[in-house]
């Protein structure tokens, strides 16, 4: 039986929402607190949902709350700005390699289902600091109020002010090379099949999935040298990036071009500079501890950001159910942290060949066939997909 039995939960996203329900089905009562006004609506790009999320997400039974808001990617087509197919990643058996979503769709699924479940979410109350208390921890915000329980969960993203407090030396987000664009439009290009064609461009990286009806998806990776915050990056205005990326992909023998013309202004998503952080050495402190984006946030490029944090909450609040602090928390990081640091790294590589330059790029280009030849295995990508969460095995000791 737990010896936890209230959490502050800092932080009403994705890592906060599934950790409030996987503390719900451990028998912990948890409070989460945003500092948003009100849901955060609207807010984010396309995102995959890989697998291995829904399974996490199906450990706290929230997996039907998600599974009709994202498109099913039944397979990833890897292409050179040549038109060249470099490789074909498949599901087993016909299964989604994942889903495409957007991420304020995500969001308000796992909020809606949460609250559903009757788990509070008080908005308007922007995190300042910590204590610990003698039977527990004491949220400060900066509106003055104060908040109580036995412990605090920073699930408050990359910039996390709870990371800051566990550990003032905690490092900052890198930034990847690229800057993120996405959106939403209607072309009649043909249908892609359920497929999502992954493009290495010429001067970007562009990915698309065309529906049936003419619905399609994209992003694109504009490699950068210098790092944009994001209100730089939407200071620039979107008519004036979707010119930019028009001309980046004008030379591509790929539909790039052609989705870009349809896209309208109002419509596109501005990511800014994508970010990861490769390593944060300290996930925990007293009765604090990190979950999500803020003790292991990958670039975007890794296609599990998402999925990382469902599990990562999953597997934290089984540690609260079956050991006391702080020993709940040496244990989930020692099931996190080799896993996601591995997806953090992987996803790195990746962004290099997203922001290669002009000589790199001919190495790039000579490299990626034989490479995704061998990549396109089944069992080479078994180990990030394949991760399944055993909740009804106990947890006794430290690993």
């Amino acid at each position: 039986m737990t010896e936890t039995r209230t959490a502050l939960i800092i932080g009403g996203g994705i890592a906060g929402s599934v950790a409030a329900m996987a503390l719900h089905r451990a028998g912990i009562e948890a409070t989460v607190h945003e500092a948003y006004d009100t849901a955060a609506d609207g807010i984010g790009g396309m995102l995959g949902l890989a697998p291995n999320g829904v399974r996490a997400l199906s450990v706290v039974g929230a997996d039907d709350a998600v599974r009709g808001i994202g498109e099913p990617v039944t397979s990833m087509i890897m292409q050179s700005w040549t038109g060249k197919r470099l490789a074909e990643f498949g599901g087993q058996g016909g299964a989604p390699v994942f889903h495409s979503v957007w991420r304020a769709d995500l969001y308000r699924a796992l909020y809606d289902e949460a609250s559903r479940r009757g788990i509070e979410f008080v908005h308007g109350k922007r995190f300042q600091s910590a204590e610990e208390t003698a039977d527990g921890v004491r949220a400060r915000f900066t509106d003055g109020s104060t908040a109580s329980a036995d412990i605090l969960i920073g699930a408050d993203g990359i910039r996390s002010t709870v990371r800051k407090i566990i550990d003032p030396s905690a490092p900052e987000p890198r930034y990847s090379g690229l800057l993120g664009f996405g959106g939403l439009t209607r072309t009649n290009l043909p249908s892609t099949n359920g497929s999502m064609h992954m493009v290495f461009g010429k001067r970007a990286f562009f990915a698309y999935q065309i529906e049936e009806d003419g619905r399609t998806g994209w992003f694109a990776n504009l490699p950068r040298r210098e790092p944009l915050t994001r209100a730089e990056a939407h200071a620039v205005g979107a008519e004036e990036w979707l010119r930019v990326l028009r001309d980046v992909f004008a030379e591509d023998r790929t539909p790039a071009l052609e989705i870009l013309r349809d896209v309208d202004p109002e419509q596109l998503v501005n990511v800014g500079a994508m970010e990861d952080l490769p390593k944060v050495p300290v996930w925990s402190r007293g009765r604090m501890v990190l979950v999500g984006d803020s003790a292991h946030a990958t670039s975007p490029s890794s296609g599990q950001g998402a999925s990382q944090a469902m599990e990562s909450a999953v597997q934290l609040a089984r540690c609260l159910r079956d050991l006391p602090v702080p020993q709940a928390f040496a244990v989930y990081e020692g099931l996190r942290r080799e896993r996601v640091e591995r997806v953090i790294a992987s996803a790195e590589r990746t962004n290099s060949d997203k922001a290669a330059g002009p000589v790199a790029r001919v190495v790039r280009d000579l490299v990626l066939p034989v490479a995704m030849k061998l990549l396109a295995k089944p069992e080479k990508m078994a180990w990030q997909v394949d991760y399944a969460i055993d909740w009804d095995a106990p947890l006794a000791t430290a690993r």
